[in-house]
């Protein structure tokens, strides 16, 4: 039995951008693939801590709650805080975790698969997460560099790094295929 040899042609070179991102992006695939509600965009979320652990997961959820503020971003990110301070999700305070009113997710980062629009941007900057990584980029509502850079803005306090393009294709195939069928 011969073993054959990856073809250098067709085997992507190592991205050490993107590569390290790839295993929370399909995580958030996964989130996105489970949208609940008849219509509801299939767009997913994590957040990691500073260590690399899941720390919040969010889907699209504004047709199955009936909040316009459901979007996966808000939603990981409301997890993300709550698990850091320690608060359970109804809201009571277990033992431990951080102290009453730390709100701030300093050196965590937010794994999406489409580009954050404006309110998800605005999120992002104030939860202070340290970066963003996005799949897709969206042209039409983009606030992470397509149509506008709300997270860069540099007349704000916090700006996060921004790293695009994290198996682009798979989170627009995604999206492409839900639209098509609509």
């Amino acid at each position: 039995m011969t073993a054959s040899l990856p073809d250098p042609l067709h085997t992507p070179a190592p991205d050490p951008l993107r590569d390290p991102w790839t295993a929370a992006m399909r995580r958030a695939l996964d989130e996105a693939a489970r949208a609940p509600g008849a219509g509801d965009v299939p767009v997913g979320a994590v957040v990691l801590s500073p260590d690399g652990t899941v720390i919040g997961t969010g889907r699209n959820e504004r047709e199955a709650t009936g909040d316009p503020t459901a979007h996966a971003e808000v939603l990981a990110i409301r997890e993300a805080a709550r698990t850091l301070r320690g608060t359970r999700s109804d809201g009571t305070p277990p033992d431990g975790g951080r102290q009453a009113g730390d709100w701030r997710l300093t050196g965590c980062t937010l794994v999406v698969t489409l580009e954050p629009c404006t309110m998800c941007a605005g999120a992002i900057v104030l939860s202070r997460l340290d970066r963003v990584v996005y799949g897709a980029a969206d042209e039409k509502a983009g606030a992470a560099g397509s149509l506008w850079d709300v997270v860069r803005d540099r007349r704000l306090n916090h700006r996060p790094e921004v790293i695009t393009d994290v198996l682009a294709t798979p989170c627009a195939d995604l999206l492409t295929t839900f639209f098509r069928s609509r």
